[in-house]
């Protein structure tokens, strides 16, 4: 059995309940799925007790096939402060079935630092992604009811329509399909595909999304496509959002768990960040400051991709910015931006690790673009020598910023103690008081520039002539006031895989762009970026299995 799962198994879990009366909530209040998992209603938010709270942004460096364990450390942090006895919640994403039956595996932290249940949290919990896909699905089988339809018909152009389908699952067979193949009764025919779910702009919305008016609004602003006389069509004008926003009744509640250590932990939303915003909903995070001193939450990859949105698209609506920012890094990761193959990465290797260093350099002067004050956490494995250690040391020590070496995988709460005392220092000495990025009324190709050339490294950026006409599109619908999420690999600083370490002189490539009018973004696409990926070679479904007692194996 794998080695979290079992873990995993070996806790008792508490009635969550018990894990809410901690928090001030009564039972009355919960509504609960199960013994160990429960929907928080949304009016446990309180502005006051928010302004009263310290929220803690985790990130990472640019992620590598060794794993930086920002989950783990997240939770482990939060695990750590209520251990020196302050009120602490974790806030974090909802895994996805794609990467679960795919290469990454779950996103419920590792070892002694994990949520539970671990294998519902993991598989199907409480239904939000379900109810993502469908109310998502509802406005795709309404858009092509409106082609079909010869009465209640808007005009719309079949070319023209942008909108897909989702599915929670790496399937890349549907990234480009046909349907209405179905002779005169079975639709148009028309070209379009499937996008993962946490791609779905209706995640992005659920995320973004303060109120359920809120969320019916959004979900009308959702760009269709148009008609044949190129006016455009928003789902709105198909009188979708009332529907949609029916299906995701309760999807929008924040879900209640608790971490190994019983310590509470609201799982809520799963945008990816390379494709997304990358953040949990902005609701999870007001709840879970509404009801703690410090709230500890994380954003997806890298501080490239994550970070960067967090502060400029999630922060930039919620009005509330984090006062200390975490960056998680492992050895092992900076020796493979070094150049050290990942077969090699268990050996001991100063050089490697110091040419490596250069891509930890470059997230501490990205975070500190935004004024905030970034604190290392070294995700330390075994395999690390004292001599690899007190390199990193001495190089953080260079750069003025705090280190802490944490052992949070191998003994929880613990094995964080240094990093939470540290991060506690950092909110009381010199809190962070972050500034965006860039203001959202510059021009499109400049907001994109500014990211690419500051936080990437980029020299230029080149647009494709379909992103040329994105753009203009964009500024004929009057959206060009929206703030940028780009897509791009997760794998480098740039727009290329392959680019390890700190790149630069490179030219990023936008593909095409896409407007998220309803989540309230623009999204350049950049390289090879899809959002619809496939399952690799030995997908670890095949690992995954159930016994006759119902006891689930193989899943990490």
């Amino acid at each position: 059995m794998n080695e979290d799962l079992r873990i995993a198994h070996s806790v008792e879990l508490e009635p969550i309940v018990e894990i809410a009366s901690r928090l001030g909530i009564g039972a009355e209040t919960l509504e609960s799925y199960g013994r160990y998992k429960a929907k928080l209603p949304l009016s446990l938010i309180d502005a006051n007790k928010i302004g009263h709270s310290n929220l803690i942004l985790v990130s990472a460096i640019s992620p590598t096939p060794a794993g930086e364990g920002k989950t783990t450390v997240s939770i482990g942090l939060s695990q750590a402060l209520c251990r020196l006895g302050y009120r602490s919640v974790v806030a974090l994403r909802e895994p996805s079935l794609g990467p679960v039956f795919g290469i990454k595996g779950g996103a419920a932290g590792g070892g002694y630092s994990q949520v539970l249940p671990m294998e519902d949290i993991n598989l199907n919990f409480t239904g939000d992604f379900d109810a993502v896909s469908k109310a998502h699905n509802l406005l795709s089988a309404m858009i092509d009811n409106n082609i079909q339809n010869k009465n209640n018909n808007l005009g719309i152009d079949p070319r023209t329509v942008v909108w897909k389908r989702v599915i929670d699952m790496n399937d890349r067979a549907l990234r480009n399909i046909i349907v209405g193949l179905g002779g005169a009764t079975g639709g148009r025919p028309r070209e379009t595909g499937f996008d993962i779910t946490a791609a779905s702009e209706v995640m992005a919305i659920l995320c973004m999304s303060e109120s359920m008016k809120e969320l019916k609004e959004r979900l009308g602003n959702i760009f269709v496509g148009y008609t044949f006389d190129r006016k455009p069509v928003y789902a709105r004008d198909l009188k979708a959002e009332g529907a949609m926003a029916v299906i995701l009744k309760e999807a929008i509640k924040p879900n209640l768990v608790q971490t190994i250590e019983h310590t509470p932990a609201i799982i809520h939303g799963g945008p990816f960040a390379n494709i997304a915003q990358g953040t949990n909903t902005i609701v999870a995070t007001k709840m879970a400051m509404s009801l703690s001193e410090y709230a500890v939450t994380e954003a997806g990859f890298g501080f490239d991709l994550g970070g960067e949105k967090f502060i400029d698209i999630k922060c930039r609506r919620m009005g509330v910015y984090p006062k200390a920012v975490v960056l998680v890094a492992t050895i092992k990761a900076l020796k493979y931006h070094g150049g050290k193959p990942l077969s090699e990465l268990s050996q001991p290797d100063v050089e490697a690790l110091k040419r490596g260093m250069v891509n930890l350099a470059k997230h501490i002067e990205n975070i500190r673009r935004f004024d905030a004050n970034p604190i290392v956490a070294i995700n330390r494995f075994n395999a690390d020598s004292q001599e690899e250690i007190d390199e990193i040391t001495r190089f953080c020590q260079s750069e003025g910023v705090p280190i802490s070496l944490c052992e949070v995988w191998a003994k929880g709460g613990e094995g964080g103690i240094d990093l939470a005392e540290k991060v506690v220092a950092a909110i009381k000495n010199n809190p962070s008081e972050c500034i965006k990025l860039y203001g959202c009324n510059l021009p499109v190709k400049e907001k994109i520039e500014k990211i690419a050339r500051e936080i990437y490294g980029a020299a230029a950026v080149e647009y494709t002539g379909r992103a040329e006409a994105d753009i203009k599109r964009i500024y004929s619908l009057g959206h060009d006031k929206l703030p940028i999420c780009i897509a791009k690999t997760q794998k480098s600083l740039s727009d290329d895989p392959k680019l390890l370490g700190r790149p630069t002189g490179f030219v990023m490539k936008i593909r095409e762009v896409e407007l998220a009018a309803g989540a309230g973004f623009i999204i350049p696409i950049a390289g090879e970026m899809m959002r619809m990926p496939g399952l690799p070679e030995v997908p670890a479904a095949e690992m995954i299995d159930i016994d006759e007692n119902g006891e689930i194996v193989g899943l990490s």
